[in-house]
């Protein structure tokens, strides 16, 4: 049923929990493809080994370079009806993939997605939880707060993975966000549900902690709405600032950087930044308090 798509480079040290946390799976109907990306380290041996004992594990190298093509190569050599992608350092609930099985039981669902929390080292200290919108997810949400997160949060249908183009393989960051205002632009129904069952593992030194490359894929992902009828406003300008203050916070990246997003965004719109009263006022109230602070006191209160 399932085909789970994992991009890996130099994962050795993550990679053996993420593959146990899919050999948990409560539905076991599924491949793994792992398509390495060029490791230097253990990775390939680590998929090479797992792969004896578990016959649905398969590694793959990746044609060319970079997570979106790593993808996309998973993808032309995927055997099941739904694409589910995983990273190779987040971890899955054992349900996920039971859940999402019920959920594309609806035939108008094309994609769906559910809550993700977010940690350092260990499951238990996460206190940070993304939020699930009611509906259909839209470009216009997708301009505020991306509520997928990550791409380990997505499953899709395979035909409507073929439809949607893949990934734009020049771009590094914000891929993910560029394909789902593709794919909500064209249409396709991609449903939430609200239950924890991604945990997303905080890397300060990931593709995922380089805001300037970020907003600057961010840029693609708004001309590619303006396509599509849609335009990013100080509204959702502020919402997405919000967010990048969040996981400067979580992250870690330098005592200022969440202080400088927080003031940008209330400059954008003080309505944007505090859209979600709750979620504004403690990001900027962290951003104020985190220069303050010691970097142990910063990760033990905004690193899980």
């Amino acid at each position: 049923m399932f085909s789970i798509i994992i991009p890996c480079f130099n994962a050795a040290t993550t990679l053996p929990e993420t593959l146990a946390s899919l050999q948990a799976q409560t539905l076991t109907d599924w491949e793994a493809l792992l398509i390495d990306d060029g490791s230097s380290d253990a990775t390939r041996e680590i998929i090479a080994q797992a792969a004896l004992a578990d016959p649905r594990l398969h590694l793959l190298r990746n044609p060319r370079k970079g997570p979106s093509a790593a993808r996309n190569h998973g993808v032309t050599q995927a055997r099941g009806e739904i694409i589910a992608f995983c990273d190779a350092d987040d971890l899955w609930a054992p349900q996920k993939l039971a859940c999402m099985a019920a959920l594309f039981g609806r035939p108008d669902a094309d994609a769906a997605f559910a809550r993700i929390g977010f940690f350092r080292d260990r499951l238990e200290d996460a206190q940070a939880f993304s939020t699930v919108p009611q509906g259909a997810l839209s470009v216009a949400t997708l301009l505020g707060e991306n509520p997928v997160c990550t791409m380990s949060n997505l499953c899709i249908r395979k035909t409507s993975f073929a439809a949607s183009g893949g990934f734009d393989e020049t771009l590094v960051h914000n891929e993910d966000l560029e394909w789902l205002i593709r794919l909500a632009g064209a249409g396709a129904q991609i449903v939430g549900h609200d239950e924890t069952l991604v945990w997303y593992r905080n890397n300060a030194f990931g593709l995922s902690a380089d805001f300037g490359a970020m907003r600057a894929g961010r840029a693609a992902a708004i001309a590619t709405a303006q396509r599509y009828g849609f335009s990013s406003d100080r509204r959702a300008e502020a919402i997405y600032l919000r967010y990048l203050a969040r996981r400067a916070l979580r992250l870690d990246v330098g005592r200022m950087t969440a202080l400088r997003f927080v003031l940008e965004g209330l400059r954008s719109s003080p309505q944007g930044f505090f859209s979600d009263f709750r979620r504004g006022a403690l990001t900027a109230m962290g951003a104020v308090v985190a220069p303050l602070l010691g970097k142990r006191s910063r990760r033990s209160l905004f690193g899980r």
